[in-house]
């Protein structure tokens, strides 16, 4: 089972670093193709279409063939979609090669998740969390990696080349080690086919609330520290990191807390303390007062997740797959929106206010965290 345990980690390491490496050589990508900022974010927004469209046909693949059977050839599939952007001559062909990294991304981010799940339970206690900073930790490796190319002025292409060997390799290292799932039976006694078990939705709605607050942290959290708070154009990028750092250490210390309180507790005080950090930085009005904010924010929101994640894989064994495409398909939007929320909020009421919305969802998820109490499966109609 330890080997079993190591192949998620790679896998989520690997995912984590394919992301990091690409965001790394945007730049450089939008320089060689001569792209405006709005035809660019018309080419990132095929990533994210990519991710929803894969998601919503990895679940059934998932339930019906067993996660190791897909997230495999998606963790191979990942290093090759990786170098087409690099080969991309116009924004048609970097959209049609972002669209399929986001496909296979999302195909990969459900499948490991939901072996993952299986993995956790046959673990016999809480490794979720840990999973997730295996993630975080990819995605600072892929972006270094990326970032030490573009010093050295290489291009793309060999940047993408080399690091999607690395991927691959660690794919194939995830294979032979891999946990084989079976797919567990879906048909109750009397022969109907059930539906998804009951509070999928909802775990869904409590990661979208989540997913808003990362996605507002990661866009506009630099932004507020530079206009509302005054802080220097170096200081301000420090609230981003405050709060991808804290996010991390949060995750690597997830297990453990979950262990010792639970799943219901430890989501209940980490969406306390995601409300509480914003607010701090949010109300106070100083530059380092914000720092340590989005800091706290990002350690309130570490464990929300994988915690969603995983009660909804272990909610109905034969719907795992399905309910974790549900949850990340709803939860993603979350990421994708909330920015936009918060850019619209901040015209109408100012940045300081907008970015409330993030704080509020947060403690509603704190109050909302009993959707997390282990149940046995009760399937409602299809």
């Amino acid at each position: 089972m330890n080997r079993a345990r190591v192949a998620v980690y790679l896998l989520f390491f690997l995912a984590g670093a394919a992301i990091g490496t690409w965001t790394a050589r945007i730049p450089a990508i939008k320089q060689d193709l001569g792209l405006s900022d709005g035809r660019l974010s018309l080419a990132l927004l095929a990533i994210a279409a990519g991710a929803v469209a894969g998601m919503q046909v990895v679940g059934r693949l998932v339930d019906r063939y067993g996660s190791s059977r897909v997230m495999i050839p998606a963790a191979l599939l990942q290093g090759v979609v990786l170098v087409l952007p690099a080969y991309a001559v116009n924004l048609g062909t970097l959209a049609a090669a972002l669209f399929g990294f986001g496909v296979v991304h999302g195909v990969l981010d459900v499948s490991m998740n939901a072996n993952a799940v299986e993995v956790e339970r046959a673990w016999g206690r809480p490794i979720m969390s840990s999973f997730h900073a295996v993630f975080s930790i990819g995605g600072f490796a892929g972006a270094a990696a990326g970032g030490l190319f573009a010093h050295l002025a290489l291009s793309p292409a060999a940047t993408f080349l080399s690091v999607g060997v690395v991927v691959a390799l660690l794919a194939v290292w995830a294979a032979s080690w891999a946990l084989r799932s079976r797919p567990a039976p879906v048909t109750s006694a009397d022969g109907v086919r059930p539906g998804l078990p009951k509070g999928v939705l909802f775990l869904g709605v409590l990661a979208f609330c989540c997913l808003v607050g990362e996605g507002a942290a990661a866009d506009w959290s630099s932004v507020y520290l530079r206009e509302d708070l005054a802080a220097s154009a170096g200081f301000a990028a420090a609230g981003y990191a405050a709060f991808s750092i804290m996010m991390t250490a949060g995750r690597l210390a997830g297990d453990r807390l979950a262990v010792r309180f639970g799943p219901v507790a430890l989501v209940r005080g980490c969406g306390l303390l995601a409300a509480a950090g914003l607010g701090l930085a949010l109300t106070v009005g100083h530059p380092v007062a914000g720092v340590a904010g989005f800091g706290c924010f990002g350690a309130g929101l570490s464990c929300i997740v994988p915690q969603v994640f995983s009660a909804a894989g272990h909610r109905d064994p034969a719907f795992a797959g399905r309910a974790l495409a549900r949850v990340a398909s709803i939860g993603y939007l979350g990421f994708l929106s909330g920015p936009v929320l918060i850019g619209g909020l901040a015209e109408l009421s100012g940045l300081p206010r907008a970015l409330g919305v993030p704080a509020l969802l947060a403690a509603f998820v704190a109050l909302a965290a009993t959707a997390l109490r282990p149940r046995t499966a009760e399937p409602v109609g299809s």
